[in-house]
Order: C-alpha cells, then structure tokens, then sequence
C-alpha cells in the first residue's frame, strides 16, 4: 500500500503540471486595423503656399520621416528649448505619471506571488496545566508542563488553468497602459509649453501692433486738433478720430489680461509660481519649420500614445476573461506544516521531537448565485468594449493628422492672403494720408484706411501664430517622437 502511494504522488504532480502548462481564456492578438494609405480623399500635396514676409515659406511635407525626440528644438528658439527642458525637469504632473508607472510596476510583481508557495514561519511557547482526573498529558507524567512550539507553514495552489498567470497578464498590460500613460503626459505637457509659448507671442505682437496703431492714431488727432483751430477741420471729424482713438485704445486691457494669463500658464506649466521669472517670446523669435515629417497611417497605430493606452487597456480586458473563466474552475490547495514541539528550548534539538502535516484540498464552486457566471459574462463584455474602444481611438487618431494637415495648408493659404491685403491697406492709408494732407481726401475715407491697415495687420499676426500652432498641432498628431528619446522616465523601484 505504501509503495503504491509513492507511485501516485509522482504521477499526481506530473498530472497538475502537464494541465498546469495551459492558461484559459483567449489569447490577445493585435487585429488587423485597416488603416488608409493616405490622410484625406484627395492626394496628399507636397508642400504648401508660400508667401512674402514673416512664416511666409513653403513647409515641405516629408512622408515616412521620422520625428526627433526633441521636436520642439525644429522652431530654432534657445528659449523655448530651455523652457521645454525646464518644465520636464519640474513639471509635477509628469513627477506624478513616474510614479503612478512605478506603482503599475510594483503592483504587476507582486500579482506574481502565487506562482511561487507561500512559506511562513511560527513559534509558540506554550505553559500548561492538566487537571488531575486525567492522566498526566506529557511524557514525565507531571501535571504542569511546557510546550516549545516551532513549525513551519507551506501552502501552494498550482495554477492549473492559468488563472494566476492570467492575472499577471493583465497586471502587464496595465504597467504597459501606464507606461504610454507617461508618453502622453510627456507630449502633452511639451505641447502645451510650445503652444503656450506661441500663444504668448501671438498676443505680445498684436499688443504691439495695437500700441503702434495708438500712436499713430494719436499723432493723427494732434493734427486733427490744431487743423481744426485753423478752421480746417469741422468738430464732427475730430469727435470721429477721438472715437476711433478710444476704441483701440479700448482693446488694450483686454489683449494685457491675455498676455498676464499666458505668464501664468508658462508658469504652471513650468512647475513654477506666477511670480518666477519667464522667457519672454515673439514671432520672430521662431522659425517656422521647413520639412514636416508625415508619418503613414499604419506607422501611426504604433506612434501614439493614446493607442497604445487604448491597445493595452484591451489587452487588460482580456487577459481579465481568463482570469474569470479560471475561477469557475476546480482548484487543488496543497499544504504541509513541518515542525518541532518540545518541552524545552534544548529539546527542539534532538532527534524525535519532530512533527509534519500534508494535506491537499479539491474545491469547485458548486453555487453562488450566479456570481462566478455573471462576472465571466461582464470580463468578456468590457473585452468587446475595450476592442471597440481601440478602433474608435485609431480612427480617432487618424482624424486628428487629417485635421492638422488640412489646417497647414489652409492656413498657409490664408498668411498668403492676409499678407497680399495688408500690403494692400499699408499702400491705400499711405495714399490716403497723402490726399488727407493735401485737401483731397475725407477725414472718414483716412480714418477708414487706417481701420482697416490695423485689421489686415492684426490679420496677419494671427495667420503667423496659426501657422506656428498648427505644426505644434501635427507633431502632437504623429506622436511626438517619443520613440527615439533614450532617456527613461520611469524611476528606479524604491522597494
């Protein structure tokens, strides 16, 4: 009898080992995306318009390029690239990702430890007394004894469906989800420090044209005044140009709590307070980048963060329809508790006092309810979600290229457009003031041509500015690069 149990532990084992070697559930497998070999219905052009002036070159696009880590070094701007590299250094919200990628990390080790017997340790003194109506418990027939306890605790359950090794799939794919997680928050923190930093040059440059227009405006209304001494002027033409004066004049304060609201955002973004130093930035202080890298669309899928979330989050959801299918399955809990129990300390030494326990246990979940059903029914719901939520984010994604290359190209039209008008209205106020001077020409047909220079060079401001955001707007699009940084942002586990 003895020897045939000997014969059935090791069969036993092989038994759970052999079944143990298969993981229930499905296995994760990147679908096919049918991603377009273009952005839009109609060919793709190589370049966009030029014009004359300021951002007025032609920007080149360069499909299959691929883009620098450092993207933001393109625009040719000493500040921003010390501003950019000072809010990675400080900024809190990427401190926090690190973090939250660390704990994504720890957590993903510790779903590992029940692969591996779970082993504890126990000592337990012990003093006793035995009534006398029974015998005396211990071996030198005395009534009050004491008991030296020391064993050891061994349990394991083999993972015979894989539900454990399901678990740490999905911890992975969490880990993985958190890690682009981090490349998110990297790219959109680096975006919005250059766009913020665009922003406030853009508002910096029409504050600058709004003061010049004011004094020109206000030189212009000296002459009104003395003319109208003179008897050349009527009351009604400078009432017209004290008007037009106050209501540029208006449109300072607002265009000032702009340029205050963007300090304070470089600041936040910076990890800085409001009262911190900043850079300051102007439009001629960046350079509009030539080449524009037009990554393919299937290159895509692997480029954005946000896919890659999207990617892991589904692989999550199914490693988690194994991990439900397991637990509806029997399970087998082996144990075994070696020890020693002797009256003294000096005992626990000597052969003879020794003591151990085995045992196995076969559970299967008989009922609950339909507990154990419906939460396998749920596991493969949020898989179905999670893959829908996956396409929706590659179409998404798509869209969003799509969007910045047409807003490129419309935008580089509209800088040409804007460019050719304000040549325009600086020529038709230049002759105007001429025939002003010279009698010919209405107080109104001046003030009209002055109105209407200040808008077309307001016009062109904000189609330099649009330029600059746009192709921050692309780089965000492609993914940023992220990709060919070589540092890593995860820190070391502080375990």
């Amino acid at each position: 009898m003895m020897a045939s149990s000997v014969r059935t532990w090791p069969m036993l084992l092989c038994g759970v080992l052999a079944i143990g070697g298969c993981a229930v559930g499905p296995d994760f497998r990147r679908p096919a995306i049918p991603a377009p070999t273009q952005y839009g219905q109609a060919g793709q052009p190589s370049a966009t318009p030029a014009s004359a002036g300021a951002d007025g070159a032609a920007q080149l696009f360069r499909p299959g390029q691929d883009i620098p880590a450092q993207w933001w070094t393109l625009f040719h701007s000493p500040a921003l690239d010390r501003l950019v590299r000072h809010a990675l250094a400080h900024s809190p919200t990427l401190e926090a990702a690190r973090d939250a990628l660390r704990a994504a990390q720890e957590n993903r080790l510790a779903q590992e430890s029940p692969l591996y017997p779970s082993i504890s340790a126990s000592y337990n003194p012990a003093r006793f007394k035995t009534s006398r109506t029974y015998s005396p418990v211990p071996g030198n027939n005395t009534y009050l004894y004491t008991v030296h306890t020391a064993q050891l605790s061994i349990s394991y359950m083999p993972d015979i469906w894989g539900g454990v090794r399901r678990g740490v799939e999905a911890a992975s794919a969490q880990r993985d989800a958190q890690r682009y997680q981090l490349e998110a928050a990297y790219l959109t923190l680096t975006s919005s420090v250059v766009q913020a930093a665009i922003d406030y040059a853009a508002v910096k440059a029409q504050i600058d044209t709004t003061q010049a227009l004011i004094v020109s405006q206000q030189a212009v209304l000296s002459s009104s005044i003395r003319q109208q001494a003179l008897g050349q002027l009527a009351d009604a033409d400078v009432a017209a140009q004290r008007a037009l004066l106050a209501q540029d004049q208006a449109t300072l304060p607002p265009l000032q709590q702009q340029l205050a609201q963007q300090h304070d955002l470089i600041a936040a973004l910076a990890g800085d307070m409001p009262d911190d130093p900043t850079p300051e930035f102007t439009l001629d202080g960046f350079t509009l980048p030539r080449d524009l890298p037009v990554s393919l669309p299937a290159r895509l899928i692997e480029q954005r963060p946000d896919i890659r979330v999207s990617e892991a989050n589904w692989h999550t959801a199914c490693a988690q329809v194994g991990v439900a299918v397991a637990n509806r399955l029997p399970n087998i809990q082996l144990g075994a508790t070696p020890g020693v129990a002797a009256a003294s300390i000096a005992q626990m030494a000597v052969p003879g006092y020794g003591q151990w326990m085995i045992a196995g246990t076969l559970t299967q979940p008989l009922f609950d309810g339909g507990l154990l059903r419906h939460q396998e029914h749920a596991a493969r719901a949020q898989y179905d979600a999670a893959a829908a939520q996956y396409r929706a984010t590659v179409v998404s994604a798509v869209q969003d290229v799509a969007d910045s290359l047409n807003a490129i190209r419309t935008d580089a039209t509209a800088l040409a457009a804007n460019a050719d008008a304000e040549d325009a209205a600086a020529r038709s106020l230049a002759v105007a003031r001429s025939r002003f001077t010279l009698g010919d020409a209405s107080q109104v047909m001046m003030l009209t041509a002055q109105q209407t220079e200040f808008q077309a060079r307001l016009a062109v401001v904000q189609a330099r500015s649009a330029r600059l955001s746009d192709t921050v707007g692309l780089f965000q699009a492609l993914g940023g690069g992220w990709w060919n940084r070589t540092d890593d942002h995860a820190p070391p586990s502080k375990g």
